[in-house]
């Protein structure tokens, strides 16, 4: 198991190629710095306003995003508000720094009374507000299931029970946050509409393909052009039961969310400030100064996890063996948020522990058969894989002669969707803890 710092740029000289691991660790981390708050907002901050400036906000980077906006925003001008993130995802508050806006903790991606709490409380604070206020929402990912206001007829449990079962489902993010959106009082444009005639400015870390706002956290300030009837079909397309009033009001179109054009968005803003691209940029950059060539295949791929491994581990031989399409040594980049099906276990059978970056890794190493001079490190930018301690983990040629040795065979992890175990019994999960910031999957194959 790999610690690696969190929070901080990396100093000095880029860690040389022919120490693969650290270099790999070193392109996760300048990944990472790329996409925290502080260094990202400024320029998209709007003037204080006549009246009040209240903050609200929801998500992984949640904590970090309001600390930023405290040492942005004038002293002298007033700011108050709420954000709610994942638990143990406030960072340490920096000496001298004044609170002004209340941050609190909720579960993710399960939602719990916490993030109900949190929800109610800031729907509340949207009433009342004027034409001469501002709300400056904090928006990243994990906002979803952090921010959670059951629709009329549904209980907590219901959309906990609900939750379970898509990330189960395999279905992806923008899928996922589609049910959500019509399934909740605040998501879905809501939370803006609550805020109106407010003017509301939307500060955004995307932690999704494409970079959709109204996908980001299933988009509670941003209108939402899916429907009721897109909502119904995905349920339906998973097998995933609702109650009976709930499937009546789906069906008849009454949980329908704001739609692009209402007036309720009139004079409303919506900023991107970090988004996965950025992050595979500054990787590649640092690849580069270390002289070695970096290729960014996409910031959107999609698709299950083991299989996304299988396709980078056909891309990355091709290159040792045959040189092609690209010359070694090479850096291969991609993002995205890749699935993970979990499979059903005979009764009594453990459930594997893990996320996608950990089966990711479990198919690359699969698929690459030891290949010589190939290493890779895949890892979740908010340095948390699924709900474990763990980042990701790391891939090097001997993977699977060192796991043989030991006793384990990567299929049968991966039939109990346990990365965990298996990488952790090789010493190869790479720990970060929390990095205050979400830009979704990163991965790293480097070709010697």
């Amino acid at each position: 198991m790999t610690s690696i710092a969190s929070s901080s740029q990396p100093a000095g000289c880029p860690v040389p190629a022919d120490h693969p691991r650290a270099f790999l660790e070193y392109l996760f981390q300048a990944a990472v710095t790329r996409a925290l708050p502080l260094a990202n907002m400024a320029a998209f901050l709007p003037p204080p306003p006549k009246g009040r400036t209240v903050v609200l906000g929801a998500g992984k980077a949640g904590g970090s995003m309001a600390q930023a906006l405290e040492a942005l925003w004038p002293a002298d001008a007033p700011l108050e508000g709420l954000v709610v993130t994942r638990y143990h995802h406030i960072p340490p508050r920096p000496e001298g720094l004044a609170s002004r806006i209340e941050i609190v903790e909720a579960a993710h991606p399960v939602p719990d009374a916490a993030g109900l709490a949190a929800a109610r409380r800031m729907l509340a604070m949207a009433q009342g507000l004027t034409a001469d206020d501002l709300v400056l929402c904090l928006i990243s990912g994990g906002g979803s299931a952090l921010l959670t206001l059951p629709a009329e007829g549904l209980t907590l449990e219901d959309k906990q029970r609900i939750n379970k079962a898509l990330l189960h489902s395999g279905a992806g993010i923008g899928e996922m946050n589609c049910v959500r959106k019509h399934l909740s009082r605040i998501k879905g444009g809501r939370l803006a509409a609550a805020c109106a005639p407010a003017r509301v400015v939307t500060l955004t870390i995307s932690d999704v393909p494409g970079d959709d706002p109204s996908i980001i956290a299933s988009g509670p300030t941003v209108p939402d052009a899916s429907t009721c009837a897109d909502a119904l079909a995905i349920l339906q397309r998973y097998a995933i039961d609702i109650p009976a009033p709930v499937l009546a009001q789906l069906q008849d179109g009454s949980l329908e969310t704001p739609k692009p054009g209402d007036p309720a968005f009139e004079g409303h803003a919506v900023h991107l400030i970090a988004t996965p691209q950025q992050s595979l940029e500054a990787a590649a950059a640092a690849a580069r100064a270390a002289g070695i060539a970096a290729y960014i295949l996409s910031d959107e791929m999609e698709g299950e996890s083991r299989e996304v491994g299988k396709v980078h581990a056909a891309l990355a031989r091709a290159v040792a063996q045959r040189g092609q399409p690209f010359a070694r040594p090479c850096v291969i980049l991609s993002g995205g948020e890749t699935t993970v099906t979990v499979r059903p276990q005979a009764p009594g059978t453990p459930r594997g522990r893990g996320g996608r970056a950990g089966e990711f890794c479990l198919g690359l190493a699969q698929a690459l058969q030891g290949q010589a001079d190939v290493h890779a490190l895949a890892a979740d930018t908010d340095g948390i894989d699924g709900v474990e301690d763990n980042a990701g983990a790391c891939v090097s040629p001997d993977t699977l002669a060192r796991a043989q040795a030991l006793g384990l065979k990567v299929a049968d992890h991966l039939d109990r969707n346990d990365a965990y175990a298996y990488f952790e019994a090789l010493g190869d999960l790479v720990v970060s803890g929390p990095t205050h910031t979400n830009v979704n999957d990163f991965r790293a194959l480097l070709v010697l």
